[in-house]
């Protein structure tokens, strides 16, 4: 008896099909057996007017029968086994050649769903997303999604009219993984994922691992090939390998890509653009070139819904935001960058994410990436959800992404935001809005297993990319091996050096002698962690102030705390960081919403501004710390510092030594606007004391209140020392004195 194609048909999947709720579309698409000599292939065209098959080898055509109104086509055809085939598609007058999605083998293993099953694979942004390549001749985009709770997933946009029937994607069941290629979709063009969830609500989704995204507020994924870029950053990726992080100088320059500079603008429609990345990276590496930084470390780019979050509120994070161009654009930013000598930090957001519809939230029609209980899966003051760190497939979302900036655009570390938020569960939460862990206490284990694990894979690589933590509150060995307990940074943020510091230098002068352990407590646990001192975004927005305004007095007062400000964070131990617009006294508050206030530097009519003169001040600092090599190369040692004098406080002094083994550099600082013709310090030995450093000299827009002669000590006891000197100390000021030890011999016959 004949095979009839009606009695092929399954009508309750096909009707599943043509509503969109199909989540096995393989069962009703595509080919398979008939019987031992006939393949039936069937497919869905709701707009074609005629579909035949054709089959490649024998170069045979096979009209397909229309099955029901809706567009359901079937064929048989006498083969032993499946043939590669085309559909040839009628539409009015034009016919298309198109290959069978349906008729692809899977592009994910079984290797692949177990890695990512088990929070291993390292390189799941290589399967999942959407990836364009050639499959049996036909050029397409391969997409896949993690959404293991969905009845159906579809992949909709531009290239079938954002309609949901015509690409509904196979599940693999064992990884809860939708895949799908369709022939014809290349770069540039927009997609998006509908999700059919298990209580029937409809929603799309911007793809996980999409790797660019349309320019808010539009909120589609856009296909894009990541491989197209030519890198010629070769010898600083080589270098970087050898690079010791704990010797070397840092001078970390924080930077808002969209408000470093902003294009002029002719018209109100105009105000919200943006320089490309391109037209950054030249204007910011010769700004850094001139300044004397080593590292950018830019806020978030990762592509995120609103410009106030600046970048915290991630949704895309595999992908650089459009709003300055293409991920070429910032493949090019990092790699000029680094052909002129300059490393690249990201801001990395690993902490939390938005709420909006689009986003990772609620992914599949449940709580997928957050926890289900409130209390676990929300920040109530942010207004965003927090990771399930303890679910492997979400473990290796974030583990992955933290890789591929590493790999794929070269970036030299990541500095992970809100990682106290991540440590303690109940970080912002009062009593009965958080869940205690096993053992009763409020450490989030799952996230300290996730911190371990993720900083031992980006040491594992041993390429010299660093791992940085701003962690705000005492945990211990935030920057500790792993091995021993430690989470395993390599750098944390001084947040208790910052707070302290900036609220002394509020105070009035007259008032600090009170506060003056604020200036001496960081070194009671300077050694305890790896530090980066740091002046940063946080502290120059919401109602803070500038630096410039944090600081008393009239403003000649102002710049002369400034330029003391930067000078003592400079000659303290530890990294460093400053937030733009800081480094030239910019006088507003910082605001997404503009350029910084580059104005400020252009001449008045009395010469050079003071913000210019801060400016330059600032780019001698920081060439002065790179010059010598006390000011940094035993950072992580007590050897590199010795207190002269903690115990000044009438006057708001302080003195001490930083040292390495070619150099010894003494260090006064005076936090009042008081001068003293002739003070007396305490030096290390008998010698000559040399004034290489003055931040009251005349040209930075000081007093001129400086040391222009060698000093010999004396043998007269100060600070606790057999020998001193005396000299001129000047107002708020930073004063540094190169150190030379009399000769022994010549010392040996003074006596």
């Amino acid at each position: 008896m004949a095979i009839q194609l009606d009695d092929l048909m399954q009508w309750p999947e096909i009707e599943a099909l043509e509503y969109a709720e199909c989540d096995q579309p393989e069962q009703v698409l595509g080919a398979r057996m008939a019987d031992k000599s006939h393949v039936l292939i069937t497919a869905f065209f709701p707009e074609a007017d005629k579909v035949s098959v054709r089959v490649k080898d024998k170069k045979k055509e096979y009209n397909m029968t229309k099955m029901d109104e809706e567009g359901y086509f079937a064929v048989l055809i006498p083969e032993r086994k499946i043939p590669e085939y085309l559909f040839l598609i009628k539409m009015g007058k034009e016919i298309i050649e198109r290959l069978d999605s349906y008729s692809i083998e899977s592009q994910i293993d079984s290797m692949d769903m177990s890695q990512f099953n088990h929070g291993v694979h390292d390189t799941i942004y290589e399967k999942l997303g959407a990836h364009p390549m050639t499959i049996q001749g036909v050029s397409g985009t391969y997409f896949a999604v993690w959404a293991p709770n969905a009845r159906a997933v579809s992949v909709v946009g531009d290239f079938n009219q954002w309609d949901n029937r015509l690409h509904p994607m196979k599940k693999l069941a064992d990884a809860g993984i939708y895949e799908l290629f369709i022939p014809g979709v290349g770069c540039g063009e927009l997609y998006k994922y509908e999700i059919l969830g298990n209580t029937g609500k409809r929603v799309m989704k911007a793809d996980p691992f999409g790797n660019y995204a349309e320019k808010r507020p539009h909120t589609a994924s856009i296909v894009w090939d990541l491989e197209r870029y030519s890198w010629q950053d070769k010898d600083w990726m080589e270098a970087r390998k050898k690079w010791k992080m704990k010797r070397e100088p840092m001078l970390i320059y924080e930077v808002a890509l969209g408000s470093f500079r902003k294009p002029p603008v002719e018209d109100e429609e105009e105000k919200e653009a943006f320089c490309n990345y391109r037209e950054i990276a030249t204007l910011l590496c010769d700004y850094c070139l001139e300044m004397g930084y080593t590292h950018v470390e830019l806020l978030p780019v990762m592509e995120h819904p609103l410009d106030g979050s600046w970048g915290y509120q991630v949704t895309g994070y595999y992908a650089p935001t459009s709003r300055y161009g293409t991920p070429e654009d910032f493949m090019y930013f990092v790699d000029y960058l680094h052909q002129h000598g300059i490393g690249v930090i990201l801001d990395w957001v690993p902490a939390h994410f938005p709420k909006d519809e689009h986003g990772l939230a609620r992914f599949d029609g449940t709580c997928l990436f957050e926890h289900l209980d409130p209390r676990q899966g929300e920040h109530p003051h942010w207004g965003t959800l927090i990771y399930n760190y303890g679910r492997p497939q979400v473990a290796n979302f974030l583990i992955a992404n933290a890789l591929f900036w590493l790999e794929k655009f070269h970036a030299d570390g990541l500095r992970m935001d809100a990682v106290a938020s991540m440590l303690y569960l109940d970080y912002g939460k009062n009593d009965g809005e958080w869940v205690a862990n096993m053992y009763g206490g409020h450490e989030n284990l799952e996230a300290i297993d996730f911190l371990q694990k993720l900083n031992k894979k980006i040491h594992a690589r041993k390429d010299g990319s660093l791992s940085i933590a701003e962690e705000s509150t005492a945990w211990s060995m935030v920057t500790g091996d792993v091995s021993k307990g430690g989470l395993g940074f390599d750098l944390k943020w001084n947040m208790g050096w910052m707070n302290d510091f900036l609220e002394y230098m509020r105070t009035d002068p007259l008032f600090r002698k009170g506060r003056h352990g604020m200036l001496t407590f960081s070194m009671m646990y300077q050694y305890s962690e790896e530090y980066i001192l740091v002046l940063s975004h946080d502290e120059v927005v919401h109602m803070k102030g500038s630096m410039y305004t944090k600081m008393p007095g009239s403003p000649a007062d102002k710049f002369a705390s400034l330029r003391l400000s930067y000078g003592y964070m400079a000659a303290h131990p530890g990294k460093k960081l400053l937030f733009m617009g800081q480094e030239f006294g910019q006088e507003r508050e910082w605001s997404e919403e503009r350029s910084l206030d580059w104005n400020l530097l252009e001449p008045t009519e009395d010469g050079m501004s003071e913000n210019e003169k801060l400016r330059q001040y600032v780019s001698i600092l920081n060439q002065f710390y790179r010059l010598h090599p006390a000011m940094y190369r035993e950072d992580s040692r007590p050897a590199g510092f010795e207190w002269i004098s903690t115990l000044d406080a009438d006057r708001s002094v302080i003195a001490f030594l930083r040292k390495c083994k070619d150099e010894t550099l003494l260090v006064l600082c005076n936090f009042t606007p008081v001068a003293h013709e002739k003070f007396r310090v305490g030096v290390p030995f008998v010698g000559k004391y040399k004034e290489i450093f003055n931040s009251d000299a005349e040209e930075y827009g000081g007093t001129g209140f400086t040391n222009p002669r060698l000093k010999q000590s004396k043998r007269v006891k100060w600070d606790g020392r057999l020998n001193s000197i005396e000299c001129r100390l000047a107002p708020l000021s930073i004063q540094i004195f190169n150190c030379t030890k009399e000769n022994k011999k010549k010392t040996d016959r003074a006596k």
